[in-house]
């Protein structure tokens, strides 16, 4: 690579112009996002709602199947035999998934549709001015903090849809995923733009390629895990109050009682988390690797290191106290918001607030 190459202006401010563009259409996804899910059935939203307060009346044993037998005389006896319910984990409530996911009414489906819709035309054009990024500099697009939040929020997208692409009922996910996508492009844009440039010699390693391409993809599984843990925090709660008997307000049946059930979304968090672990254990080590390379020595407890091994340590922690019966739900799902939260500071708050070895990425 030649460092000494200047960066392309041109393709640099198509990247720019590209970015507020798909900001835009995250806007009108948003926004069709919070239409599917106001103008969704509440009549299925009832229906959700008096299942569940049906099922806390019930015992764990489920509800009575009558079985009918012939009794000493020849004649019938009714015996009440119990349905035996298959809970999903210890503890966990046996409440139906709420219409959320599918829309519910024709209505709200539709709007759902065009918030799908929405979503991959801004995914396609956030996708167009990362590459104009990279094409402006001929680089991959994560030499700074800038860059790496622009393709990290592009790579979250990506395996948002990919998972829809699927048929992974997680259209639930498209609110806050798209809310938490346009703030992290309207802080790249207005805290950490960096003027397009080449890389530092310490950064121009094919080690970059992998170690940090691993990294995003990590953080933006991990992303989807938060949310699955904290939307599953929210429904928990709901779910709670209808099994006391208690009213929640007009508001929070309808929206809470759309999310898939509390024991659906613990797994959802569970899985995804359990899933990228291993690829992020590889990242730390790829990064080892090229410390060795580049400082001569594989760990030096630079902050970037030691926080990159504090995530690791509370996903660690996590995984291993969610397949413990004790901490399933609540505990398990605050555990992982604190491992995210550790991600979170140690890609952008190590950057910007933490002087060592890795400052020369900037903000």
């Amino acid at each position: 690579m030649n460092l000494a190459t200047a960066a392309n202006e041109s393709l640099a401010q198509l990247s720019n112009n590209l970015i507020y563009s798909a900001m835009a259409v995250y806007t009108l996804a948003f926004l069709a996002h919070i239409a599917e899910w106001v103008l969704g059935s509440r009549s299925k939203v009832g229906r959700a709602a008096a299942a569940l307060t049906e099922e806390s009346g019930k015992t764990a044993a489920g509800p009575a199947v009558t079985v009918r037998t012939k009794d000493a005389q020849g004649g019938t006896a009714v015996l009440e035999k119990p349905k035996v319910i298959t809970r999903a984990a210890a503890g966990a409530r046996d409440v139906p998934d709420g219409p959320g996911a599918a829309g519910g009414t024709v209505k709200g489906d539709v709007y759902g549709r065009i918030a799908i819709s929405l979503t991959v035309l801004a995914f396609a054009i956030h996708a167009a001015g990362v590459i104009a990024r990279a094409a402006s500099v001929k680089r991959v697009p994560w030499g700074n903090m800038y860059e790496f939040s622009i393709t990290f929020s592009a790579v979250l997208v990506g395996t948002y849809l990919a998972l829809l692409l699927a048929k992974k009922n997680i259209r639930w996910l498209g609110l806050l995923l798209v809310g938490t996508v346009l703030a992290d492009l309207g802080i790249a844009i207005g805290v950490l733009y960096t003027d397009s440039d080449q890389l530092v010699p310490a950064l121009d390693s094919y080690w970059l390629v992998i170690h940090v391409s691993t990294a995003i993809f990590c953080g933006a599984v991990f992303y989807l895990g938060a949310i699955g843990s904290v939307l599953y925090l929210l429904r928990d709660s709901h779910e709670a109050k209808l099994a006391r008997g208690d009213q929640p307000g007009a508001l929070a049946t309808s929206l809470l009682g759309r999310l898939p059930s509390s024991a659906s979304l613990d797994k959802f968090a569970y899985r995804v988390n359990a899933a990228v672990f291993p690829l992020w254990t590889f990242t730390i080590i790829a990064g080892a690797i090229w410390a060795g390379e580049a400082w001569g020595r594989y760990w030096g407890w630079d902050p970037k290191e030691v926080w990159s091994f504090i995530t690791w340590v509370a996903y660690a922690c996590y995984l291993h106290a969610r397949a413990t019966a004790g901490w399933k739900g609540r505990k398990a799902a605050y555990l992982s918001l604190i491992a995210f939260a550790c991600w979170l500071f140690n890609y952008y708050g190590v950057n910007m607030f933490v002087n060592g070895l890795h400052s020369y990425a900037g903000v």
